[in-house]
């Protein structure tokens, strides 16, 4: 330590030489390219289907919930309606009126009941396998990803771009949305910061004033409208043929600022 020292108070020329040197290696290692990515994702449309356990519990808070429930207006109402008959036929002399009785409103909505079809689970484009279409998976979270050329290989990957000078990363995010998605799709991009950060290295062949990439990855959610833009090839993917379709490491990055299934 002492001879460290006394090195450096005797010959201040060569820390100078020794620091600036380094210095000037560790720029030309540690030049990035510094980009912005978002993460656009589509919230369910309806529930999933329930579990034999779930479905079991709901059943028993549905008993329970009766069991302990007062009577509805309904209910009273039939009941008084069903005295009012049995001592008409046992020829009591009452009035009544019982032209639109309780148990008329109960078989009327019965028959409508048996009319009404549920809508399938399963779209048009699920049975198509519409990787386009957000009206697929309904009770998966979908995210968007878009075709990019990194060296001499085609990548599905979020859509990203280069920041440009005088931007702030939150406005290369809204610049990416607009100019990936068109005017007419709608997303609200939450927060000023970054919610999640990847880089990787070009190709040697792709490489020229930076050896890779710093992703600085936005989290947005999809409001309404459709993607319009032709230029753009893309897909929706859920979780799993999202953790297909990107990276590894990529995948763990992102997977962290996206709510379990």
């Amino acid at each position: 330590m002492f001879k460290y020292c006394n090195l450096l108070f005797y010959r201040p020329d060569i820390r100078h030489v020794t620091l600036g040197h380094l210095s000037s290696s560790a720029v030309v290692r540690e030049k990035w390219d510094l980009l912005t990515a978002v993460c656009l994702e589509r919230k369910p449309l309806i529930t999933t289907p329930l579990l034999k356990i779930e479905e079991d519990y709901k059943h028993l808070q549905s008993q329970i919930e009766f069991e302990r429930s007062l009577k509805s207006d309904h209910e009273v109402r039939h009941e008084k309606e069903q005295k009012q008959l049995e001592q008409l036929k046992k020829g009591a002399d009452i009035e009544v009126h019982l032209k639109d009785t309780a148990q008329d409103l109960v078989d009327a909505s019965t028959e409508e009941f048996s009319k009404f079809k549920f809508a399938s689970r399963v779209t048009e484009a699920d049975k198509k396998n519409d990787l386009k279409s957000l009206n697929r998976k309904l009770d998966k979270h979908l995210v968007l990803v878009t075709k990019q050329k990194i060296g001499k290989d085609n990548f599905y990957l979020l859509p990203q771009a280069l920041r440009q000078d005088g931007e702030t990363l939150r406005q290369t995010a809204e610049r990416i949305v607009k100019d990936t998605c068109g005017g007419n799709l709608k997303a609200m991009i939450y927060g000023n910061a970054p919610s999640a950060f990847y880089k990787y290295k070009y190709p040697s062949i792709a490489r020229k004033d930076a050896v890779g990439a710093k992703v600085f990855i936005y989290f947005a959610r999809y409001e309404k409208g459709q993607l319009e833009n032709e230029k753009v090839d893309y897909k929706w993917l859920d979780r799993e043929e999202l953790a297909k379709s990107l990276p590894n490491d990529y995948v763990k990055s992102v997977s962290q600022m996206l709510i379990d299934e």
